[in-house]
């Protein structure tokens, strides 16, 4: 059964009933691979969603990160043997571009493992996306680019939507008119697991330019 967790960002820490289900879902603790969102930063290593995992007292055997310092097909071994993969959040198109020069997306779709990913990650998990400089990319105009499509809607994640709903509603409504969209900000997570899809904290549904506040699930 599939099970992809695309999170938000967390202030503190995942909240207890985050806890609660990822605990639930990551049986198979032997290897995590985590996916930079900027592979050529080298420091850039995860601290901060691994502390999330580690608060949560979800630990593993063998901790992993794929970066330019690993081999491409070192890197598809890694994701093959993943008990979890986790992207990382961060810079959206340096992740996009380093997974399809490493032919990631295959491998990750193929794969057996829990599949997380928070905010840049996150939305690199979903079909498609909306790259805009008023989301913060360093882009001039908007462009819509393709995902790994583990599933087939969209994500913005961990955007200040509550100040900027005018906004986020007039960037998104042409994407919306051929692809369901989740928007979400800190502190939330939309859980999909085989068909059902949980609701954790503050999320947003767009599709056919309408939006609306989805009921939280767990």
């Amino acid at each position: 059964m599939k099970t992809h967790y695309y999170l938000g960002w967390f202030r503190n820490f995942f909240p207890e009933n985050l806890r609660k289900v990822l605990k639930e879902d990551i049986i198979d603790r032997k290897s995590i691979v985590m996916i930079s969102s900027n592979p050529s930063l080298y420091e850039d290593n995860g601290a901060t969603e691994r502390s999330w995992l580690d608060q949560a007292s979800i630990k593993f055997d063998e901790y992993h990160l794929i970066n330019y310092r690993v081999q491409k097909e070192d890197a598809q071994t890694l994701i093959h043997n993943a008990s979890v993969i986790f992207l990382l959040g961060g810079n959206n198109l340096k992740q996009n571009v380093f997974l399809m020069e490493y032919e990631l997306s295959n491998w990750i779709k193929k794969s057996r493992a829990v599949v997380v990913g928070a905010s840049a990650g996150a939305i690199n998990m979903s079909a498609k996306w909306l790259c805009s400089k008023n989301f913060g990319d360093e882009v001039e105009g908007s462009s819509v680019y393709e995902g790994i499509g583990l599933d087939e809607f969209s994500v913005l994640a961990h955007f200040d939507l509550e100040n900027n709903m005018e906004l986020v509603h007039r960037e998104l409504s042409p994407l919306s008119e051929e692809i369901n969209i989740y928007a979400s900000n800190k502190d939330c997570a939309v859980r999909i697991k085989g068909d059902k899809i949980d609701i954790i904290g503050d999320v947003y549904f767009i599709s056919q330019s309408k939006i609306q506040k989805l009921d939280a699930t767990i």
